[in-house]
């Protein structure tokens, strides 16, 4: 169906969701196709993790990224013009929590309790309208806290004895280093546009990564050459609903529904930066496409991925949870959706053609095969780039040094110990450091610290300095 020039893509109403039927009110953008079709060795990632958290078989664990697929769909569907994807920065903060139970029933019944939980959690802040307002009441140091937490527990994760690094440490080395060069370095910003080939790489967000790792991890005979099988994917539905879901296992007893609320409130505080982001995304691309009106509402995306992780937890839990933004490709659809209505007619055709792509190469052996050996290597890059990404973003969220300090308890506090511990600490500081005195602006920090290095700098030195 056509739109007239600055309306919004036409869909049927339905309460707070707009229904978008595909080739109907969505059109097929092949080149976000073919991106979706390559990438979907990203979301296979996921499989490692499945494995070695809750010890699943690989036919159930590539069963629950087709489940998880699937319900990318709802988004575009219900009138979400975005890309969603994983809630990557909470992830060590779920494995943490899970490390309390025993691997086996336990620890999958604390799972489902757990994604339930959150989305029931985002459902209700969604119907209540608070889905644009809640992370307000959260104090800068707190929020601080939990993201460089989360970020220490993902380094952590890499680096502990006997962990992903001891296993392939040259590959994780070579791929992250890599990884960091494409994604934050200067030098290849300035470069992205020189050609053709710089732009594509750019734009391909975690994917050069993982085709590094085929390469090197075989050559220094960290991992095996990838064994190529032609057909199609096995699935393993009735396995993973005996073993691993509600129908086999029954409901989780209501102490762990429970227990799991301050991981759970940790993540969802989490998350609000990639509703953030993603309105922020949209409204940018916005600005070049007139002819568009692009409506992005935070309370209908948190009701969507709250649904989202409600129906994995029944259906199949998954350490990763569901997520409002996969930000990569995310910022790849809307760089070729400001190029004009003959690039990408909506931003809607761009985001659902993507998963399309995505979710057909799920199925395709040929590609889960050549991926299959290396998916470790590439977790291990991802949680060590997500680090980076998390101590970056963490401290820019406080605005005094006081905060700072918090922030680094807090921090180190949920990585050792856990969400629970981490935000009774982080409320009881907030409390004795913050009481009665007003927040400062960011600029102080620098200036109170500038201060501090010019007072220490004043006094004798002693054995020839410090």
């Amino acid at each position: 169906m056509k739109r007239e020039h600055g309306e919004e893509q036409p869909y049927i109403p339905a309460g707070p969701f707009k229904l978008r039927i595909p080739f109907i009110h969505v059109g097929f953008e092949k080149v976000d196709f073919m991106q979706g079709l390559l990438l979907c060795a990203v979301c296979l990632g996921m499989i490692p993790i499945l494995q070695e958290y809750l010890g699943m078989p690989f036919e159930v664990a590539v069963t629950i990224v087709v489940l998880n697929g699937l319900f990318y769909f709802l988004h575009i569907l219900l009138g979400d013009p975005i890309i969603p994807g994983w809630i990557t920065p909470a992830i060590p903060i779920v494995i943490l929590y899970l490390g309390q139970f025993d691997i086996g029933v336990e620890r999958v019944h604390a799972l489902i309790a757990f994604q339930i939980s959150l989305g029931v959690l985002s459902i209700l802040l969604g119907v209540a309208g608070l889905g644009e307002r809640v992370a307000s009441i959260i104090p800068n140091a707190m929020k601080s806290g939990i993201i460089i937490g989360a970020g220490i527990a993902a380094v952590n994760s890499v680096l502990v004895e006997g962990g992903r690094f001891e296993q392939a440490p040259i590959s994780i080395i070579v791929c992250t280093g890599v990884g960091f060069y494409l994604l934050f370095s200067s030098h290849f910003k300035s470069q992205r546009n020189a050609n053709k080939f710089t732009k594509i790489l750019a734009d391909l967000g975690s994917l050069p990564i993982i085709l590094l790792a085929i390469i090197v991890g075989p050559l220094v005979g960290e991992i095996p050459w990838p064994q190529i099988e032609w057909g199609f994917t096995t699935l393993a539905f009735g396995e993973l609903f005996q073993n691993w879901t509600i129908f086999g296992l029954g409901w989780p007893p209501l102490e762990m529904f429970v227990m799991g609320l301050p991981a759970v409130i940790s993540t969802y505080i989490i998350l609000f930066g990639d509703v953030v982001q993603a309105k922020c995304l949209l409204e940018d691309a916005s600005k070049k496409r007139p002819d568009e009106k692009i409506d992005y509402n935070a309370n209908r995306s948190n009701m969507i991925f709250g649904m989202r992780n409600v129906l994995m937890g029944i259906f199949g839990p998954t350490i990763t949870l569901c997520g409002p933004l996969a930000a990569a490709m995310q910022v790849v659809v809307c760089e070729r959706f400001k190029l004009g209505p003959k690039t990408m007619n909506s931003i809607n055709n761009g985001a659902i053609s993507y998963r399309y792509g995505t979710f057909v190469g799920y199925f395709l052996l040929p590609i889960v095969t050549l991926v299959k050996p290396v998916l470790g290597i590439a977790l291990a890059a991802t949680l060590l780039i997500q680090g980076f990404v998390s101590f970056r973003v963490g401290v820019t969220k406080s605005k005094t040094v006081n905060d700072l300090g918090i922030a680094g308890v807090m921090a180190a506090i949920i990585a050792t110990k856990g969400a629970a511990w981490g935000l009774g600490a982080g409320i009881i500081l907030c409390l004795f450091v913050n009481l009665g005195k007003s927040h400062r602006h960011e600029s102080e920090i620098a200036a109170e610290l500038e201060s501090t290095e010019l007072r220490d700098s004043a006094k004798p030195s002693v054995a020839n300095g410090r």
